[in-house]
């Protein structure tokens, strides 16, 4: 999906999918001063109104033009999932073609986190991913990323609390759809907007190698997960067949570089699949890769308990099981931590709440 930028009426602009000097530059072709643009943008992403009409400082002439030729609405809640304790909640989102993706916020004593999609469904083909399971449709603009966080934002304020914390780990490889990414990422970091600190920003992927060390060269603080599952190439290329195109030793090359360039810690992310991946053997080769080709302990492993979904026959790792892969990489001085499930019970795996609403 390209991102809008004309004014047909028949299509109305996403905001969203503006940054503030197209922003600018939109208003001003409406016969508008420059400084409209910072009023609106601040109504978007420092007040989080869901309306034009909130935007009381514009001028009514304004306000009635923005709501003929341009549009905030551009997700549609249509399915909510909450864990028993209401401390995560899963949203359905609706986009204007049909089109669904999800969302996740998950609340933790001192932060709140937004998980976003970056695609509708998934090219990567990961079998034990139900977002992999579905296929790939298409990238989602800018704006389609960026009003996730703000839909959950909204919510947040309302309870006078805010948004902490945004990865991009929900549907879709987050450098597939590269520049819209990047894009929603500057967006929510903007001083003048969002506000969002790049270090509590978290991009995922599956290991594009190019992409890795193209992202090494942004000059970005933001963390950088690996989501890696195996650590000997004939494993990987059947649990992430990205491995087949990219295999480790590129990828643990990429890595580096990213951490040389950046300073910034990679995460390792991993799920348990009992008698697949959680052996000793591999807990090794992931020590024995981590130390021999990150430089200077820029490296932490997450633990990650696997969200069954009906497309794969494969089982969360049992709980001795885990505990013994850990206590490898804890004697081969490998930090890490083990992750609580917070989302079986509803479904918050990556794409599963889109799986059960398609198979109604």
């Amino acid at each position: 999906m390209t991102e809008q930028t004309g004014d047909s009426p028949s299509q109305p602009i996403c905001l969203y999918d503006l940054d503030l000097p197209s922003l600018e530059a939109l208003l001003e072709s409406w016969g508008e001063p420059s400084y409209r643009a910072e009023q609106v943008w601040e109504w978007l992403y420092v007040h989080l109104v869901p309306s034009f009409d909130a935007m009381t400082n514009l001028p009514k002439g304004l306000r009635r033009k923005l709501a003929e030729r341009a549009t905030l609405d551009v997700v549609e809640i249509v399915d909510t999932s909450r864990s028993p304790d209401g401390k995560t909640r899963k949203d359905l989102l609706r986009l204007p073609d049909g089109e669904t993706i999800e969302a996740v916020l998950m609340e933790y004593e001192t932060r709140r986190t937004a998980c976003l999609s970056t695609q509708v469904g998934c090219a990567m083909g990961c079998p034990f991913c139900a977002t992999g399971q579905m296929g790939f449709q298409r990238n989602l603009s800018s704006g389609e990323i960026v009003v996730q966080a703000v839909t959950f934002a909204r919510q947040l304020q309302n309870e006078g609390r805010r948004l902490t914390n945004v990865v991009l780990m929900g549907m879709g490889e987050p450098l597939a759809n590269y520049d819209n990414s990047l894009a929603a990422v500057h967006r929510l970091n903007h001083p003048d907007g969002f506000r969002l600190g790049q270090r509590h920003i978290t991009l995922s992927t599956v290991g594009l190698v190019p992409k890795i060390r193209k992202l090494a060269e942004e000059e970005l603080q933001i963390t950088l997960a690996i989501s890696l599952h195996a650590a000997t190439d004939d494993l990987r290329d059947r649990l992430v067949p990205a491995n087949r195109r990219y295999g480790l030793d590129a990828l643990f090359d990429a890595c580096a570089y990213y951490a040389e360039e950046t300073g910034r810690r990679i995460s390792f992310e991993w799920a348990l699949i009992q008698r697949v991946n959680d052996t000793s053997q591999q807990a090794h080769a992931l020590a024995d890769w981590l130390h021999n080709r990150m430089p200077g302990g820029l490296f932490h492993v997450n633990l990650i308990p696997l969200n069954p979904s009906p497309g794969y026959r494969g089982t969360q790792a049992a709980g001795d099981t885990v505990q013994a892969f850990a206590a490898v990489l804890d004697k081969r001085s490998i930090p890490y931590t083990i992750r609580v499930s917070r989302g079986a019970a509803i479904q918050a795996g990556c794409g599963q709440l889109r799986q059960r609403d398609r198979s109604r």
